[in-house]
Protein backbone atom coordinates (compact mmCIF):
# COMPACT_ATOMS: atom_id res chain seq x y z
CA UNK A 1 0.00 0.00 0.00
CA UNK A 2 1.18 3.66 -0.87
CA UNK A 3 0.65 6.29 1.66
CA UNK A 4 0.35 9.76 1.16
CA UNK A 5 2.88 11.74 3.06
CA UNK A 6 1.74 13.28 6.14
CA UNK A 7 1.76 17.44 6.02
CA UNK A 8 3.56 17.70 9.75
CA UNK A 9 4.92 15.24 11.66
CA UNK A 10 5.53 15.76 15.47
CA UNK A 11 8.36 13.52 16.93
CA UNK A 12 7.79 14.10 20.55
CA UNK A 13 11.48 13.57 22.52
CA UNK A 14 14.25 13.28 19.79
CA UNK A 15 16.81 10.52 21.16
CA UNK A 16 18.05 7.45 19.36
CA UNK A 17 14.52 6.52 18.18
CA UNK A 18 12.74 10.08 17.49
CA UNK A 19 16.16 11.09 15.26
CA UNK A 20 15.96 7.92 13.49
CA UNK A 21 12.47 8.02 12.62
CA UNK A 22 13.23 12.14 11.27
CA UNK A 23 15.72 10.67 8.90
CA UNK A 24 13.76 7.42 7.82
CA UNK A 25 10.79 9.50 7.05
CA UNK A 26 13.03 12.37 5.33
CA UNK A 27 14.11 9.67 3.42
CA UNK A 28 11.28 7.87 2.43
CA UNK A 29 9.28 11.27 1.66
CA UNK A 30 6.71 11.20 4.39
CA UNK A 31 6.33 13.93 5.47
CA UNK A 32 5.95 17.65 4.49
CA UNK A 33 7.32 19.11 7.60
CA UNK A 34 8.78 17.78 10.68
CA UNK A 35 9.27 19.28 13.90
CA UNK A 36 10.81 17.51 17.21
CA UNK A 37 9.16 18.43 21.02
CA UNK A 38 11.55 17.72 23.38
CA UNK A 39 12.37 19.33 27.04
CA UNK A 40 16.51 19.03 26.89
CA UNK A 41 17.12 22.38 25.42
CA UNK A 42 20.90 20.56 24.08
CA UNK A 43 18.77 18.05 22.39
CA UNK A 44 16.37 20.47 20.77
CA UNK A 45 19.57 22.45 19.65
CA UNK A 46 21.45 19.33 18.46
CA UNK A 47 18.56 18.04 16.34
CA UNK A 48 18.29 21.88 14.50
CA UNK A 49 22.39 21.94 13.94
CA UNK A 50 21.80 18.56 12.60
CA UNK A 51 19.44 19.20 10.26
CA UNK A 52 17.58 16.50 11.41
CA UNK A 53 13.88 18.52 11.49
CA UNK A 54 12.34 21.66 10.48
CA UNK A 55 11.58 23.21 13.48
CA UNK A 56 11.90 21.99 17.14
CA UNK A 57 11.36 23.52 20.81
CA UNK A 58 9.56 22.64 23.67
CA UNK A 59 6.11 24.58 24.06
CA UNK A 60 3.40 21.54 23.20
CA UNK A 61 2.09 24.02 20.84
CA UNK A 62 4.07 22.78 18.58
CA UNK A 63 1.39 19.88 17.82
CA UNK A 64 -0.79 22.45 16.48
CA UNK A 65 -1.58 21.13 12.45
CA UNK A 66 0.44 17.98 13.10
CA UNK A 67 -1.62 14.92 11.41
CA UNK A 68 0.87 12.55 12.95
CA UNK A 69 2.46 12.59 16.47
CA UNK A 70 4.69 10.27 17.84
CA UNK A 71 5.55 9.96 21.45
CA UNK A 72 9.46 8.28 21.67
CA UNK A 73 9.69 9.38 25.77
CA UNK A 74 10.14 6.67 28.71
CA UNK A 75 7.03 4.86 28.99
CA UNK A 76 5.84 6.63 31.93
CA UNK A 77 6.00 10.13 30.82
CA UNK A 78 3.24 8.90 27.72
CA UNK A 79 0.27 10.10 29.55
CA UNK A 80 1.58 13.31 30.83
CA UNK A 81 3.09 14.36 27.81
CA UNK A 82 -0.55 12.78 25.78
CA UNK A 83 -2.03 15.14 27.79
CA UNK A 84 -0.20 18.44 27.47
CA UNK A 85 -0.73 17.77 23.58
CA UNK A 86 -4.19 17.18 23.51
CA UNK A 87 -5.96 20.86 23.78
CA UNK A 88 -3.55 21.04 20.18
CA UNK A 89 -4.70 17.59 18.77
CA UNK A 90 -6.77 18.42 15.95
CA UNK A 91 -9.45 15.13 14.91
CA UNK A 92 -8.50 12.94 12.67
CA UNK A 93 -4.76 13.04 13.55
CA UNK A 94 -3.03 9.77 14.28
CA UNK A 95 -1.08 9.60 17.62
CA UNK A 96 1.26 6.61 18.08
CA UNK A 97 4.24 5.84 20.16
CA UNK A 98 7.27 3.78 20.06
CA UNK A 99 7.52 2.02 23.56
CA UNK A 100 8.44 -0.87 25.04
CA UNK A 101 5.17 -1.83 26.99
CA UNK A 102 1.80 -1.54 25.28
CA UNK A 103 -0.80 -1.88 28.39
CA UNK A 104 0.24 0.71 30.58
CA UNK A 105 0.60 3.35 27.65
CA UNK A 106 -3.06 2.56 26.43
CA UNK A 107 -3.99 3.05 30.29
CA UNK A 108 -2.55 6.17 30.61
CA UNK A 109 -2.46 7.75 27.18
CA UNK A 110 -6.34 6.70 26.10
CA UNK A 111 -8.19 8.75 28.83
CA UNK A 112 -7.02 12.02 28.29
CA UNK A 113 -7.24 12.30 24.29
CA UNK A 114 -10.03 14.21 22.63
CA UNK A 115 -12.56 12.56 20.54
CA UNK A 116 -11.83 11.96 16.90
CA UNK A 117 -7.93 11.67 17.67
CA UNK A 118 -6.78 8.07 16.15
CA UNK A 119 -4.67 6.77 18.81
CA UNK A 120 -2.56 3.45 17.55
CA UNK A 121 0.06 2.65 19.88
CA UNK A 122 3.38 1.18 18.28
CA UNK A 123 6.54 -0.53 19.21
CA UNK A 124 9.48 -1.04 16.46
CA UNK A 125 11.69 -3.26 17.97
CA UNK A 126 15.04 -1.80 16.66
CA UNK A 127 17.48 0.19 18.69
CA UNK A 128 21.43 0.50 20.05
CA UNK A 129 23.14 1.13 23.10
CA UNK A 130 23.46 5.01 21.83
CA UNK A 131 21.01 7.63 23.30
CA UNK A 132 20.54 11.45 21.55
CA UNK A 133 19.91 13.16 18.52
CA UNK A 134 23.35 12.26 16.77
CA UNK A 135 22.77 8.50 17.77
CA UNK A 136 19.39 8.21 14.93
CA UNK A 137 20.54 7.07 11.85
CA UNK A 138 17.46 6.42 8.55
CA UNK A 139 18.49 2.94 8.21
CA UNK A 140 17.74 1.92 11.69
CA UNK A 141 14.41 0.56 11.45
CA UNK A 142 15.31 -2.16 7.70
CA UNK A 143 14.30 -5.50 8.39
CA UNK A 144 12.52 -5.00 11.64
CA UNK A 145 9.64 -5.89 12.99
CA UNK A 146 7.21 -3.03 14.31
CA UNK A 147 4.00 -4.16 16.24
CA UNK A 148 1.05 -2.24 16.21
CA UNK A 149 -1.90 -2.37 18.78
CA UNK A 150 -4.50 -0.33 17.79
CA UNK A 151 -7.28 0.70 20.16
CA UNK A 152 -10.94 -0.75 19.53
CA UNK A 153 -11.58 2.73 18.16
CA UNK A 154 -9.15 3.33 16.09
CA UNK A 155 -10.05 4.18 12.31
CA UNK A 156 -9.03 1.04 9.98
CA UNK A 157 -7.94 3.60 7.60
CA UNK A 158 -5.42 5.15 10.32
CA UNK A 159 -4.29 2.26 10.98
CA UNK A 160 -3.29 0.85 7.38
CA UNK A 161 -1.94 4.10 6.96
CA UNK A 162 0.66 4.15 9.81
CA UNK A 163 1.15 0.39 8.77
CA UNK A 164 2.06 1.66 5.69
CA UNK A 165 4.34 4.72 6.90
CA UNK A 166 6.67 1.83 8.77
CA UNK A 167 6.49 -0.25 6.06
CA UNK A 168 7.90 2.69 3.70
CA UNK A 169 11.36 2.69 6.34
CA UNK A 170 11.27 -1.09 6.01
CA UNK A 171 9.67 -2.60 8.76
CA UNK A 172 7.83 -5.64 8.86
CA UNK A 173 5.00 -4.92 10.81
CA UNK A 174 2.58 -6.75 12.87
CA UNK A 175 -0.79 -5.94 14.61
CA UNK A 176 -1.40 -7.58 17.62
CA UNK A 177 -3.17 -7.04 21.07
CA UNK A 178 -1.81 -4.99 23.47
CA UNK A 179 -1.88 -7.40 26.04
CA UNK A 180 -0.63 -10.04 24.01
CA UNK A 181 2.26 -7.52 23.40
CA UNK A 182 3.33 -6.87 26.50
CA UNK A 183 3.61 -11.38 27.17
CA UNK A 184 6.15 -11.58 24.06
CA UNK A 185 8.37 -8.49 24.90
CA UNK A 186 8.54 -9.97 28.51
CA UNK A 187 10.87 -12.86 27.21
CA UNK A 188 12.04 -11.58 24.36
CA UNK A 189 13.37 -8.14 25.29
CA UNK A 190 12.36 -6.92 29.06
CA UNK A 191 13.87 -10.62 30.70
CA UNK A 192 17.34 -10.15 28.68
CA UNK A 193 17.47 -6.61 29.81
CA UNK A 194 17.12 -7.61 33.63
CA UNK A 195 19.46 -10.38 33.11
CA UNK A 196 22.10 -8.29 31.52
CA UNK A 197 21.60 -5.51 34.41
CA UNK A 198 22.02 -7.98 36.48
CA UNK A 199 25.26 -9.85 35.80
CA UNK A 200 27.08 -6.35 34.87
CA UNK A 201 25.68 -5.27 38.12
CA UNK A 202 27.49 -8.66 40.16
CA UNK A 203 30.46 -8.42 38.09
CA UNK A 204 30.92 -4.87 39.53
CA UNK A 205 30.44 -5.80 43.20
CA UNK A 206 33.44 -8.08 42.98
CA UNK A 207 36.69 -7.47 44.98
CA UNK A 208 38.52 -4.71 42.87
CA UNK A 209 41.21 -7.15 41.35
CA UNK A 210 38.72 -9.49 40.05
CA UNK A 211 36.87 -6.71 38.47
CA UNK A 212 39.86 -5.65 36.61
CA UNK A 213 39.99 -9.23 35.59
CA UNK A 214 36.50 -9.36 34.42
CA UNK A 215 37.54 -5.97 32.36
CA UNK A 216 40.62 -7.39 30.75
CA UNK A 217 39.12 -10.63 29.89
CA UNK A 218 35.77 -9.82 28.82
CA UNK A 219 34.74 -12.67 26.24
CA UNK A 220 31.87 -12.13 23.52
CA UNK A 221 29.07 -13.15 26.05
CA UNK A 222 29.97 -10.29 28.66
CA UNK A 223 30.57 -7.68 26.13
CA UNK A 224 27.02 -8.92 24.96
CA UNK A 225 25.61 -8.16 28.03
CA UNK A 226 27.54 -4.63 28.98
CA UNK A 227 26.40 -3.41 25.57
CA UNK A 228 22.27 -4.59 26.90
CA UNK A 229 23.12 -2.90 30.44
CA UNK A 230 24.24 0.79 29.01
CA UNK A 231 20.59 1.15 27.76
CA UNK A 232 19.15 3.84 28.52
CA UNK A 233 18.19 3.35 32.21
CA UNK A 234 15.24 5.47 32.72
CA UNK A 235 13.26 4.00 30.00
CA UNK A 236 14.32 0.31 31.37
CA UNK A 237 12.99 1.45 34.72
CA UNK A 238 9.73 2.18 33.29
CA UNK A 239 9.35 -0.98 31.40
CA UNK A 240 10.00 -2.81 33.96
CA UNK A 241 7.00 -0.82 36.38
CA UNK A 242 4.98 -1.05 33.52
CA UNK A 243 5.13 -4.41 32.45
CA UNK A 244 5.45 -6.15 35.90
CA UNK A 245 3.18 -8.84 35.96
CA UNK A 246 4.32 -10.27 32.44
CA UNK A 247 7.94 -10.03 33.45
CA UNK A 248 7.81 -11.44 37.15
CA UNK A 249 5.33 -14.33 35.02
CA UNK A 250 8.87 -14.61 32.90
CA UNK A 251 11.79 -14.21 35.78
CA UNK A 252 9.65 -17.56 37.83
CA UNK A 253 9.86 -19.53 34.74
CA UNK A 254 13.34 -18.38 34.27
CA UNK A 255 14.59 -19.16 37.99
CA UNK A 256 12.32 -22.88 37.64
CA UNK A 257 14.80 -23.43 34.45
CA UNK A 258 17.90 -22.23 36.13
CA UNK A 259 17.01 -24.60 39.13
CA UNK A 260 17.40 -27.24 36.93
CA UNK A 261 20.40 -26.23 35.09
CA UNK A 262 22.07 -25.95 38.91
CA UNK A 263 21.05 -29.58 39.93
CA UNK A 264 22.15 -30.88 36.36
CA UNK A 265 25.63 -29.20 36.90
CA UNK A 266 25.60 -30.35 40.96
CA UNK A 267 24.73 -34.29 39.71
CA UNK A 268 27.07 -33.72 36.34
CA UNK A 269 23.65 -34.50 34.25
CA UNK A 270 25.51 -33.88 31.18
CA UNK A 271 22.67 -35.54 28.90
CA UNK A 272 20.60 -33.15 30.67
CA UNK A 273 22.79 -30.26 29.30
CA UNK A 274 23.80 -31.39 26.38
CA UNK A 275 20.11 -31.60 25.18
CA UNK A 276 19.52 -28.11 26.46
CA UNK A 277 22.40 -26.44 25.03
CA UNK A 278 21.38 -28.37 21.63
CA UNK A 279 18.09 -27.06 22.12
CA UNK A 280 19.15 -22.87 22.64
CA UNK A 281 21.26 -23.32 19.73
CA UNK A 282 18.75 -24.03 16.94
CA UNK A 283 17.21 -21.25 18.43
CA UNK A 284 19.72 -19.01 17.86
CA UNK A 285 20.09 -20.10 14.23
CA UNK A 286 16.30 -19.14 13.50
CA UNK A 287 16.64 -15.81 14.52
CA UNK A 288 19.66 -16.21 12.52
CA UNK A 289 17.82 -17.27 9.63
CA UNK A 290 15.09 -14.88 10.17
CA UNK A 291 17.59 -12.03 9.63
CA UNK A 292 16.80 -10.17 13.26
CA UNK A 293 20.45 -11.23 14.91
Amino acid sequence: MSVAPFNRVLIVGIGLIGSSLALAFRKAGLATQIVALDHTPDHVAEALRLGLVDAAGDDPALATGADLVILCVPVGACGKVAAKLAPFLAPGVILTDVGSVKQAVVRDVAPVLPEGVQFIPGHPIAGTEHSGPSAGFAELFEGRHCILTPTETADPVAVARLQAAWEAIGSLVTIMSAEHHDRVLAITSHLPHLIAYTIVGTATDLEEHMQQEVIKYSAGGFRDFTRIAASDPIMWRDVFLNNREAVLEMLGRLHEDLGLLARAIRIGDGATLEEKFTHTRAIRRGIIAAKQA
